[in-house]
């Protein structure tokens, strides 16, 4: 996530446009298909990309969208029964790689994960690039449906990885097709699906529920001090999301909050990384690790780290841990903070939730935070009702004159006598 000094108004205004529904790429078809020529995956979407990367003068966004020369990868696949999953591959631009991976059960399909593979060496999207580098970014996603039918979604559905967001916009895919079409048939997505403000009537439905979501996770203050006194001071709220096997074989997503009342505290400080390691009733461990950039003088979370139990897992003792994240950035000496909830994704069956976020690592004085530098997020839902504000004003504007005009000709009518 990018600090206000490397934010260019440009990728702004175009995110808020997008957001607003008001400005989109052009949808392109892509089609994956078998052996015999027939139909297994189609989709049909446009795709907006919001990144930041580091050049040698410092952060820098960039935003650019699906282009329409975009292409169906011939490593594509329909999958095999039993064996293998459908994928879908695309490829762009000067090797830009976007992945949607399938799966199913009896019932529904989905794209479990999307990763987005891109080239550090295309000047084109990212002049001054400090390296060369091919990066990889994953999250699982909420793209479902019902078997045989479509999924549709007219809104924009923003995915979040890392330093990369992207944008699905009229979206309609399919997978598993039992024809050479989409399905007339078709499951919107939860963003198309207005909330009821009061719980129909009736019987409660016979479906499987979803697995309970839990409240937003209290915002705590955590402080890491060493012999030089404080290193790290972290405002959050963290929420754990962890998909396993169970042992009947199913897959299973549990969701749950770190109750910092039951945590216990500790970290260590040194010159390039400053730890942050708690424990709880429901975590043996879980280490948040700060590095820093010193060419740019920049801190960021570069590495997470959990060990748990899942008693009820095929593998109870459950590990995972990333230590190339580029998340929660800002200057040394200033302080990151964001209000809009964040999703670090640390690998594909684990990520984090961070709610309320301020942070701060290595460099401080008085034991305080240093300046503010506000998330990316918290600018563009503050840039939205100001731009929406300046189009009614725009519009009551162009009102008032077509007025004046009309009024100034019906007076050209008359002559005085």
């Amino acid at each position: 996530m990018a600090a206000p000094g490397g934010t260019r108004r440009g990728p702004l205004l175009l995110l808020l446009l997008l957001l607003l529904g008001f400005v989109h790429g052009a949808s392109s078809l892509f089609v994956v298909k078998n052996g015999n020529g027939t139909a297994c995956i189609m989709a049909d979407f446009s795709a907006a990309f919001l990144m930041n990367y580091d050049t040698k003068s410092g952060s820098k966004n960039v935003t650019f969208d699906l282009p329409s020369k975009a292409e169906v990868l011939n490593s594509s696949t329909c999958g095999k029964e039993n064996t293998s999953d459908p994928v879908l591959k695309i490829a762009f631009g000067k090797g830009h790689t976007l992945t949607l991976n399938f799966t199913r059960n009896a019932t529904r399909y989905s794209v479990h994960l999307l990763s987005f593979e891109y080239n550090l060496s295309d000047t084109d999207i990212f002049p001054n690039a400090s390296t060369r580098d091919i990066k990889t970014v994953e999250s699982i996603t909420d793209i479902k449906a019902d078997i045989d039918k479509k999924y549709r979604c007219v809104s924009s559905n923003q995915i979040h990885m890392n330093n990369v967001t992207i944008i699905l916009h009229d979206t309609t895919i399919q997978a598993y097709l039992s024809s050479n079409n989409f399905s007339k048939e078709e499951t919107r997505c939860r963003q198309d699906i207005p909330s009821p403000t009061t719980a129909p009537p009736g019987p409660k439905p016979t479906s499987p529920s979803p697995s309970p979501v839990p409240e937003s996770p209290s915002v705590h203050k955590y402080n890491v001090s060493g012999t030089n006194g404080t290193c790290l001071l972290a405002n959050m709220g963290l929420q754990l999301n962890i998909t396993y096997e169970k042992k009947d074989n199913t897959i299973a997503t549990r969701i749950f909050n770190i109750n910092p009342n039951k945590t216990t505290i500790n970290g260590s400080c040194n010159s390039h990384v400053v730890t942050l390691e708690l424990r709880s009733e429901n975590v043996t461990l879980l280490v948040f690790s700060f590095g820093m950039n010193a060419s740019s003088s920049r801190f960021f979370l570069q590495g997470i780290q959990l060990n748990t139990m899942l008693p009820d897992a095929r593998e109870p003792t459950f590990k995972a841990g990333n230590d190339s994240l580029r998340a929660l950035q800002a200057t040394i000496g200033n302080s990151y903070k964001c209000n809009a909830e964040e999703n670090v994704q640390v690998t594909k069956a684990f990520s984090v939730n961070i709610f309320k976020v301020w942070v701060q690592a290595f460099k401080f004085e008085g034991d305080k935070f240093g300046s503010v530098e506000e998330c990316q997020l918290d600018e563009n839902n503050m840039l939205i009702p100001i731009a929406v504000g300046g189009a009614l004003a725009g519009l009551v504007l162009i009102v008032l004159i077509a007025y004046l005009i009309g009024r100034k000709r019906s007076h050209a009518g008359y002559q005085t006598i």
